[in-house]
C-alpha cells in the first residue's frame, strides 16, 4: 500500500471508532451500567489526539468531539467542547516532552483529563448556571469515571492505528 492508502485506512478507522463509541455512550451503555459507572469514550480520544496528533487536526477535533457529548449529554451546550480542548491543549503541550507511545502515559493521562473534564465543568456550571442539583452528580460520579475511563484507555490503545514517525517509513 501507498502511504496516502494507509492514512486514509487510520482516519477512517478513527471515525469508525468514534461512531461506535457515541452509539455505545448514548444507547448501550446507559441500559446496563449505573450512573457513576458510565464511561466518557470521547474523552479517550481527546486524549489520543492530544498526545499524538498535530494541533491542526486535534484541536478542531477535540473541539468536534466534545460538541457532540454535549448534544447527547443533554446539560448546557458547549461545556465539554471547551472543556476537551482545553484538555487537548494541556495534553499537546507536554505531549513533546513525553514518550508518548507509552501505554501506560495513555492511561495516567485518560484519568488525569477525565479529572480535568470534571472539575472544568463544574467550575463552569458554578459560573454560568443556577442548577445546584448537578454539581453532587458530578462530585459523586468523578473518580469512578475516572477510573473506568482509564481502564478502557488500556483496552483502546490496541485498537487504535499506530502514529508514524516523522522521517521514517
Amino acid at each position: 500500500m501507498r502511504g496516502a492508502e494507509i492514512i486514509m485506512i487510520g482516519k477512517l478507522k478513527i471515525i469508525l471508532l468514534v461512531t461506535a463509541a457515541v452509539i455505545f455512550q448514548v444507547t448501550v451503555i446507559p441500559r446496563y451500567l449505573a450512573d457513576p459507572f458510565q464511561p466518557n469514550l470521547l474523552i479517550l480520544f481527546v486524549v489520543h489526539a492530544g498526545l499524538r496528533w498535530q494541533s491542526r487536526w486535534g484541536a478542531p477535533a477535540a473541539f468536534m468531539l466534545g460538541l457532540i457529548q454535549d448534544s447527547f449529554s443533554g446539560i448546557y451546550f458547549g461545556l465539554n467542547g471547551f472543556s476537551f480542548l482545553l484538555i487537548f491543549f494541556i495534553l499537546d503541550r507536554i505531549a513533546d516532552r513525553l514518550y508518548t507511545d507509552s501505554r501506560l502515559l495513555m492511561v495516567l493521562a485518560t484519568f488525569i483529563a477525565t479529572l480535568i473534564n470534571s472539575v472544568v465543568t463544574l467550575c463552569l456550571l458554578v459560573v454560568f448556571s443556577e442548577a445546584r442539583g448537578i454539581y453532587v452528580t458530578l462530585i459523586f460520579n468523578l473518580l469512578p469515571q475516572a477510573a473506568l475511563n482509564a481502564w478502557i484507555a488500556l483496552s483502546l490503545e490496541y485498537l487504535l492505528p499506530e502514529r508514524k514517525v516523522e522521517g521514517t517509513q
